[in-house]
């Protein structure tokens, strides 16, 4: 996507903030539009995101979730959408496993259909917030241009699609993203995107305006989910490394520069990646991202689907 197809999405976002937490007057724009929410994977976060944004619009919302769905039976993601698409619904939102899913379902119905992530690819609405919430704690909302700013993105990023979407709106709009953490977990590969890649989190510590951590992708790795709020204390093997050399404890926080925001796409594994009073400090702007997603959400509606 180009820098003003972004800063269009950007701008309309930006301008719906004040109505994403409250009484909205849009709530008109798509009266009698059905939205259908597939998410054929756990969401929280984005699945509630998306329907507070299309009921502030004003339209109905139907959700199904792989469980409960055909899916179950053997039914094809595409057929999926097919019969739901028959049934009369305006748009298709949908998260799956699969990388490419939604432009298969795309390919597969006529209707407008936005992807809420797809596999290991991307998560483009997520990129969206991530800019918003970025460009607004650094003063940004006029132009969204984020040139002579720099952004740390941490952890996991080979198994990250918010970190691919991120990279590519964030680059596009000027801003240098430096992709930290093991080789594993971030490759040299990566700079195929456009981004730096840095082993050494303690390196770049100093010089970024904004930290954006993320979480190791346990079912991505085929691996059982961290415990929640693990101590370190009780970290195992690879974790108990990670969290030595990667996480952004209190004593790394201190080191970031003045005005340097801390972000987080959640969940957030506390006490890994993230310490506890680090995700609650003054540099967070985790629940903006939250509440700004609700704004993402309401602008790529109204630009992409027509009422009546």
């Amino acid at each position: 996507m180009s820098a003003a197809a972004l800063r269009t999405y950007l701008t309309a976002a930006r301008d719906l903030i004040p109505f994403a937490s409250g009484p909205s007057a849009h709530a008109e724009s798509l009266r009698g539009v059905i939205i259908a929410n597939l998410f054929f994977e756990d969401s929280t976060r984005t699945r509630l995101s998306f329907s507070l944004a299309a009921k502030r619009l004003g339209a109905d919302t139907i959700d199904l979730t792989g469980a409960g769905s055909s899916a179950s039976k053997g039914e094809t993601l595409r057929d999926t959408a097919r019969n739901i698409e028959a049934m009369g619904v305006d748009a298709i939102v949908v998260r799956t496993k699969a990388s490419g899913g939604a432009a298969l379902v795309a390919d597969s119905v006529g209707c407008p259909v936005i992807n809420a992530g797809d596999g290991k690819h991307e998560h483009p609405t997520q990129g969206l917030l991530d800019v918003l919430t970025f460009a607004e704690a650094k003063g940004r909302l006029d132009t969204f241009d984020l040139s002579g700013l720099s952004l740390a993105i941490v952890g996991d990023i080979i198994s990250s699609r918010v970190a691919r979407s991120a990279i590519a709106a964030l680059t596009t709009l000027g801003c240098r993203v430096i992709c930290v953490g093991p080789p594993t977990m971030a490759p040299k590969g990566l700079t195929c995107l456009g981004c730096e890649v840095e082993h050494d989190f303690d390196r770049i510590l100093r010089d970024v305006d904004g930290v954006m951590m993320l979480r190791i992708q346990f079912e991505r790795h085929g691996e059982s989910p961290a415990p929640a709020a693990p101590a370190p204390s009780g970290l195992t093997g690879s974790l108990r490394e990670f969290r030595a050399f990667h996480a952004l404890t209190q004593a790394r926080a201190r080191l970031l520069k003045p005005g340097a925001v801390i972000m987080h796409p959640g969940p957030v594994n506390r006490g890994l990646e993230l310490d506890h009073a680090v995700a609650d400090s003054g540099a967070s702007v985790i629940l903006r991202q939250v509440s700004r997603g609700v704004a993402v959400r309401m602008a790529v509606f109204k630009a992409l689907v027509r009422a009546g």
